[in-house]
């Protein structure tokens, strides 16, 4: 049963018979097969069938439901027996928003450090894609933003909060200047991340709010893209003040706080609601608590705090 189930959530992931069956490790006629055997013992048709996948059936949604639940409980039950026995192995792969890319290395270095036998991948995700993979157990936690856009069933441990700053060329208008307000972008030839990024969208939500017609020059899905312009003292950009502060900009360019309104968004790590996580993702719950502790103490980016300078 749990393999079929497995070929369930893999063909809603891909929605392609071909793809899902290669994601599971077996022939499409097999995968096909599993799943006509699946509808059999139900007794429900879950998959609109044509020459390529259609769609899931109101009956198909509901068990994809439960093939998640009881797919991640059955993962999560076989890797805390083999902890049991070998101490806590395997790999973490984590969806990141591009954002927040530049701290997961605060979370995963003392994490191996504490679980040497643990290896990672880190993805660069859009938030949409983040949740979308956490559903369909392609990720094993995400990091993204919690309180912008509504998130779906997951248990979630705040991280920092986002705060916001104009990053431009030092001898440029700004400056000297120690903040600078929203409205005053307007006319700033800004490169943005693209519009599917939720960044984007609270950035320009921030400007339209403050009445600021700014029209980006410049967009890419890549931070370090934006980063390497404003480098050239020729650009400019609003980016989150931690990937500021952990890559750096250069002496060419100022970072300047960005205030009325002194604008935060919570960024956490969301991770499957259910009673047990895995033992691997349990260690990631208990580092992210730690970080956020940490932070807590700095006094940095927390809710009362003001943004950094």
């Amino acid at each position: 049963m749990i393999d079929k189930l497995e070929f369930l959530i893999a063909l809603s992931r891909e929605r392609h018979f071909g793809r899902a069956a290669e994601i599971c490790g077996v022939t499409q006629p097999t995968l096909s097969a599993g799943l006509k055997q699946l509808e059999g013992e139900l007794g429900v048709l879950l998959v609109a069938r044509g020459s390529r996948f259609q769609a899931f059936t109101p009956e198909g949604e509901k068990v994809l439901e439960w093939a998640r639940r009881i797919v991640g409980d059955a993962r999560a039950m076989r890797q805390e027996v083999d902890a049991l026995k070998r101490g806590l192995h395997g790999h973490l792969t984590i969806s990141v928003i591009p954002t927040a890319l530049s701290m997961v290395a605060s979370l995963t270095t003392p994490y191996r450090a504490r679980h040497p036998n643990v290896t990672f991948t880190i993805l660069s995700r859009p938030s949409i894609g983040v949740q979308q993979e956490l559903d369909d157990l392609a990720i094993d936690a995400g990091i993204t933003y919690l309180d912008n856009e509504p998130l779906g069933k997951v248990s979630a441990v705040e991280l920092y909060r986002e705060t916001y700053c104009l990053l431009s060329a030092a001898d440029g208008e700004f400056g000297g200047r120690d903040e600078v307000s929203w409205s005053e972008l307007g006319h700033v030839p800004l490169c943005l991340l693209t519009p599917d990024m939720q960044n984007r969208r609270i950035v320009d939500q921030l400007l339209r709010g403050a009445q600021a017609q700014a029209v980006p020059t410049l967009v890419s899905n890549s931070m370090q893209v934006l980063l390497s312009h404003v480098r050239t003292g020729q650009w400019s950009s609003v980016m989150p003040s931690i990937l500021v502060e952990t890559l750096g900009v250069g002496d060419r360019v100022r970072s300047i706080p960005i205030v009325n309104p002194d604008a935060r968004h919570l960024v956490g790590l969301i991770t499957p609601r259910r009673e047990t996580q895995t033992p691997l993702v349990a260690a990631l719950i208990a580092e992210a608590k730690r970080f956020a502790a940490r932070q807590a103490e700095d006094g940095v980016r927390r809710p009362s705090d003001r943004p950094p300078a």
